[in-house]
């Protein structure tokens, strides 16, 4: 079974005093829950290069939120994955549905930044996800298995990738899907990553987010082929972060 991870994706929050929220998550990963889980936060980028120094020894990782496919050169704003290596930082998201439907995200640029993210030494966090019209039309195991075929990087190994099932329709509206339907998409992406990978696509682990809170934690994270949760709101708080993480102790 792959090790648990709860990773959170901050988005666009988090100002200079947030630093003491994430400091209170260093003071309550205590041992037993570090025998247990791993925990990554992916703070803005005007963070990246704050948290990863204030949470050497803590052993919760520290990864950014997007990244451009290129090394360097002239992309204004845009952020390298060697640029994010070179904060101390180990992982980044690509493809989340945010980044998709804002900036016309497709699967070829996701697949781009996932070789990036290998490229620099880095955990790429591939998202896939439909869309409320897609899943009350019958079609959210074609949309995410064309999602996983084009967003994930030939010969990509557990060690370096990590997908994350975000249904688009739940995430930040309280709404979840039943477990059965939570079951049938994550066995559905476990066999694609098998078909396609062999032993190394069950070592790759599989994430939900949508609306995960300490309350639907247990359930959710209780459900087969589910190995952690990519939490967006309840991580930027250290008690409701902690308590989702606690569903493993």
């Amino acid at each position: 079974m792959p090790r648990p991870l709860i990773a959170g994706n901050w988005k666009m929050n988090g100002l200079k005093g947030t630093v003491a929220e994430f400091a209170r998550m260093m003071e309550g990963y205590d041992r037993t829950m570090k025998a247990r889980v791993d925990l990554l936060i992916c703070p803005p980028a005007t963070l990246l290069a704050t948290l990863p120094v204030v949470a050497l020894g803590s052993r919760i990782a520290i990864g950014a939120q997007d990244c451009h496919a290129k090394a360097s050169g002239a992309h204004t704003g845009d952020i390298s994955a060697e640029m994010i290596a070179d904060t101390g930082a180990t992982a980044v998201i690509v493809g989340h549905s945010e980044r998709r439907a804002d900036h016309g995200e497709t699967d070829a640029t996701v697949r781009a930044k996932a070789e990036a993210a290998r490229r620099a030494g880095l955990i790429a966090i591939v998202c896939v996800g439909e869309t409320e019209a897609e899943r009350r039309a019958g079609l959210e195991l074609d949309v995410v298995r064309t999602q996983l075929a084009g967003s994930i990087p030939d010969n990509a190994t557990g060690a370096e990738l990590v997908v994350a099932y975000e249904p688009v329709w739940a995430i930040g509206t309280g709404l979840i899907p039943t477990m059965d339907d939570i079951a049938v998409m994550h066995a559905t992406i476990r066999a694609e990553l098998v078909a396609r990978f062999g032993a190394e696509g069950e070592s790759m682990r599989l994430l939900y987010g949508g609306s995960v809170k300490p309350d639907n934690a247990v359930a959710i994270l209780g459900v087969p082929n589910v190995d952690g949760a990519l939490v967006g709101g309840a991580s930027l708080q250290a008690a409701t972060f902690l308590d989702i993480a606690r569903a493993y102790c």
